[in-house]
């Protein structure tokens, strides 16, 4: 293992522009807002059931002269919107048919791609200067900034300021969205991270369960308490999954630095926490995981570890397999541990960004089906469908203390006093995010020190910035 990952860093050495590869390969990616199947459909009809609610909806409820001048000839209007995956997840399919309703003179069509060729398709059609796709979610957050620079997506304050949107209700997300103080996109959805725990094992450790304000050392002291048995009986007090995300992120919680900084050196504290605990054996060891392609999901439901810190899509996996029998000890969520100059409730996540077209035909019914997807009506649906919208209220939040098998004193994982992106919003973030998980696999497994990972962090991540 180590003799692999030696040859590809003299490699590097030689060669900083060309792609670093690692023996150790991530055997899979934290992709947020991604569903898990794949779609060969290209364009779809999305067609909604009639329902006297639609009925009485239409006529004047869109505010768009494309509406309007639909209705007045009877000819449904026409919509195309990009996503991704549609038939494996409810997240685009379940907001459009709650549109439909509401707006029974507008047809919406998708353009479909699976989701690992997602990105490149919408880039030719945007290239080529296509009319469609009308609407366009955004899989990878930091895409919206090459949109924006090439022209390619709507400046929304306008439509912003006509309709009086309100960005305080996104708790901050739209705002860190914004290109040079400006609105481009609106926040479909968002995940964030959140602690679960085994309450089976907590209970029979007689430890209490673990609070919703807790610091990153407190919770290390409470993870090693946690901590039992030996060999294959071994439970581990938590569980590091081996993105790199789950270092840095903490590390980036406070607000202060983002990974787009030029000197990583906030990362040492929490790559050393993350070493520490690895050899003290209060987590599993990272080269196991990486050379086995462990899954945490695996590791927690077969009750290898008392806790998790993970993300908020986590909670539909738990009560999903569990309605379906696949483990059945009780688990808990509460709020993610803070560093200690950080108020509770922080946390760190992504977010589904979504635009229109700069060449749409028809950009105020685009801009009407933003609207109702990212607003109240579209987030109460999402979170009837158990997928957590961007927008906030407290009824958003009893919808989704309300999801099947949602522990009851879970409701604190939904409470966030701040909210930071994890990945900033820049066109060399891809680049650069290759560089840190790159470093990353080489700290973790001891191939390097924290101290030299990080210099070469910088001395790279400049590279890359550059290139």
């Amino acid at each position: 293992l180590h003799l692999s990952i030696r040859r590809q860093r003299q490699m590097c050495i030689r060669d900083r522009k060309k792609t670093v590869a690692l023996a150790l390969v991530t055997a899979m990616a934290a992709t947020m807002a991604a569903g898990c199947g794949s779609s060969s459909s290209d364009k779809g009809s999305a067609a909604p059931e009639s329902t006297a609610a639609g009925s009485e909806a239409a006529g004047g409820e869109a505010d768009s002269k494309e509406t309007e001048k639909g209705a007045a000839s009877g000819e449904k209007q026409k919509l195309t919107v990009s996503v991704w995956d549609n038939d494996a997840t409810p997240q685009f399919t379940s907001v459009t048919k709650a549109f439909m309703e509401k707006y029974p003179d507008v047809e919406v069509e998708y353009i479909d791609a699976p989701s690992d060729e997602y990105a490149n398709k919408v880039t030719v059609m945007l290239a080529g200067g296509d009319a469609d796709p009308d609407v366009i979610f955004i899989k990878d957050t930091e895409n919206q900034v090459t949109m924006k620079d090439k022209g390619q997506i709507l400046n929304l304050d306008e439509y912003i300021a006509k309709d009086g949107i309100d960005l305080t209700m996104y708790n901050g997300v739209a705002d860190q969205l914004k290109m040079d103080g400006s609105s481009y996109t609106l926040p479909f959805r968002k995940d964030w991270y959140m602690l679960y725990f085994n309450k089976d094992l907590f209970d029979k450790a007689g430890v209490p369960y673990p609070s919703a304000d807790m610091t990153w050392d407190e919770y290390e002291e409470l993870a090693k308490k946690m901590t039992s048995g030996e060999g294959s009986a071994k439970v581990y007090g938590t569980h590091n999954h081996t993105w790199q995300a789950l270092v840095s992120n903490w590390a980036v919680q406070d607000g202060k630095n983002t990974l787009m900084s030029e000197d990583y050196s906030f990362l040492k504290p929490y790559y050393e926490q993350a070493l520490r605990m690895q050899d003290e054996g209060v987590v599993q060891s990272y080269a196991n995981l990486k050379t086995g392609s462990i899954h945490y999901i695996s590791v927690f439901e077969q009750q290898q570890c008392a806790m998790i810190p993970m993300g908020s899509w986590f909670i539909g996996t738990l009560t999903q397999d569990k309605d379906a029998g696949k483990f059945d000890f009780n688990w808990g969520v509460t709020a993610i541990p803070h560093p200690a100059d950080t108020k509770a409730g922080a946390t760190v996540g992504s977010t589904t960004p979504v635009a229109i077209n700069a060449k749409s035909d028809v950009p105020d019914l685009a801009w009407e089906y933003v609207k109702f997807v990212t607003g109240e009506e579209g987030a109460q649906v999402l979170a009837d469908n158990g997928i957590f919208p961007a927008a906030e209220s407290q009824a958003i939040s009893d919808k989704l203390a309300a999801i099947p098998g949602f522990p009851e004193d879970g409701q604190d994982a939904l409470k966030t006093t701040s909210w930071v992106l994890d990945r900033p919003l820049d066109a060399k973030m891809a680049a650069v995010r290759k560089v840190l998980e790159e470093e990353h696999d080489l700290i973790m497994i001891g191939e390097e020190d924290v101290d030299t990972g990080i210099a070469n962090m910088n001395q790279r991540a400049q590279e890359a910035r550059e290139d």
